[in-house]
């Protein structure tokens, strides 16, 4: 007779079945992942710039006698938006928390580099402005290294003293010191709009630490003083006529307010839907600095309206998601840090946007991930690396926790169910967090798993 082959099931084991290791995905997740949408919406941001600018500047490039190439933009754009990227990446996998003890040295460096610009023989004039600092091949722009040191050093005091916020004394003054300090070194650049912005990102970040609105409220009438007086002082300077006139740019529509105006007309030949891309007759030498400070007006024109509120659609998003990763970050200090990098960046595109609707007086701001400029794009990228620092720290911790919560659980739902199986009875177990399951060879009855007087050995270790 043919033996029968009977096939066994195989015995499901009794409780959860807890691995030695996490899986690869758990382990991920332990590790930390940064925002995901925050991520995908700069990278997004960025490819759009790089297609932009080359829009903007093909006609200039070639109307360049020391460029010749409609290409150039194009081809270094494209660099700063690689190397941007990969700073970004890096960043995001650095330890935020090592800016807590950078912060001062880092604040006074910006500080030093400010008053190195205003040093004859140091700095690089461009446009009747002295901005950049040139090391060999590379330039440095200190105004936008100020915005992100000036970030962390704020972040840091608060941090470090977080009950003096309210006080007057220790807390107001020092930060208006910063404030003018950062003010007067900015302004004698010239560079009106980066010390609205600087001066603008400590106050905000400073009341959002805890100082009085009082205070801010003193700070915003001090500052509109300030700026007034300044302005009176030199009726014939060019601050002057651009916050006199910026209300109506056509009264000085060949001077002053030349960029204003073909700015305006750029937007109001763009209608809902846009000439379409690459089709803009602004840039053909009609609108300066197109590729940068007015590039608003070159996407409103080949875009549209429907355009324009898709890149403002953008931003909102991005700017909730920056939020988001400030109100869940895992400390003060990252908090503080992400709080400041959202203030900047809104800031930067409400004044950009600004400028070139004429809503406020024209001054040169870029309009961050999509404006060309090497500096810009290098510092602000760098900035939404520390954001995503942040967000990686808050994604590690809530993993943790929820990592913690669910070994705690199986842990204990392991112990009932093997005093179930085993009848409740010659067993002993350490079910804990960290502890698990202990080996224990327990000797069974009849009525036991294995014949009488066998042995059971409880294989199950949740470490």
């Amino acid at each position: 007779m043919k033996e029968k082959r009977v096939l066994k099931k195989k015995r499901e084991p009794h409780g959860p079945r807890v691995p030695n290791e996490s899986p690869a995905g758990d382990r991920r997740a332990l590790k930390g992942q940064p925002d995901f949408l925050l991520t995908i919406t700069v990278i997004g941001l960025v490819l759009f710039g790089i297609v932009m600018v080359f829009s903007a500047s093909y006609y200039s490039t070639m109307d360049n006698p020391a460029i010749k190439d409609p290409y150039y933009y194009l081809i270094q754009t494209s660099k700063w938006a690689a190397g941007g990227i990969a700073v970004m990446v890096l960043l995001s996998h650095v330890p935020y928390r090592i800016y807590y003890r950078l912060a001062m040295p880092l604040m006074v460096l910006g500080l030093l580099l400010l008053a190195a610009v205003l040093v004859p023989g140091v700095s690089t004039d461009l446009n009747n402005a002295g901005r950049w600092i040139q090391v060999g091949p590379v330039t440095i722009m200190p105004g936008e290294i100020a915005k992100i040191t000036a970030i962390f050093f704020v972040a840091w005091m608060f941090t470090k003293k977080s009950d003096i916020a309210t006080s007057f004394k220790q807390a107001y003054i020092p930060i208006m010191v910063l404030v003018v300090a950062y003010f007067v070194l900015i302004i004698k650049q010239p560079n009106l709009s980066t010390a609205i912005i600087v001066c603008g990102i400590v106050v905000i970040l400073a009341c959002i630490a805890g100082n009085p609105k009082r205070y801010l409220a003193l700070t915003i009438a001090l500052g509109s003083i300030g700026v007034y007086a300044l302005i009176q002082m030199n009726p014939d300077g060019e601050h002057y006529k651009r916050f006199t006139g910026f209300l109506d740019p056509f009264s000085d529509a060949q001077d002053a307010f030349y960029q204003n105006v073909q700015a305006l007309l750029a937007l109001g030949a763009g209608g809902v839907t846009g000439v379409g891309p690459g089709r803009s007759i602004q840039k053909a030498l009609y609108l300066p600095e197109a590729n940068n400070d007015f590039i608003f007006a070159i996407i409103g024109e080949e875009l549209g309206f429907i355009g324009c509120l898709a890149v403002l659609a953008a931003f909102l998003f991005l700017l909730w998601r920056c939020a988001l990763v400030s109100i869940n970050a895992p400390d003060r200090f990252g908090m503080l840090v992400s709080a400041g990098i959202t203030i900047w960046m809104a800031l930067q595109v409400i004044m950009h946007i600004a400028v070139v609707t004429s809503l406020m007086p024209p001054t040169g701001v870029t309009l961050p991930f999509i404006s060309y400029g090497g500096n810009a794009i290098l510092i602000t990228m760098a900035a939404m690396g520390v954001l995503l620092s942040v967000s990686r720290a808050s994604a590690r911790k809530a993993a943790l926790a929820a990592h913690a919560e669910s070994k705690e659980s199986s842990d204990e739902d392991l112990g009932e169910r093997l005093d179930e199986n085993l009848g409740g009875r010659g067993y002993a177990s350490g079910c804990g967090f960290g502890g698990g399951v202990r080996r224990e060879w327990i000797k069974a009855g009849s009525a036991g798993f294995g014949m009488g007087g066998a042995k059971f050995d409880v294989r199950e270790n949740h470490r």
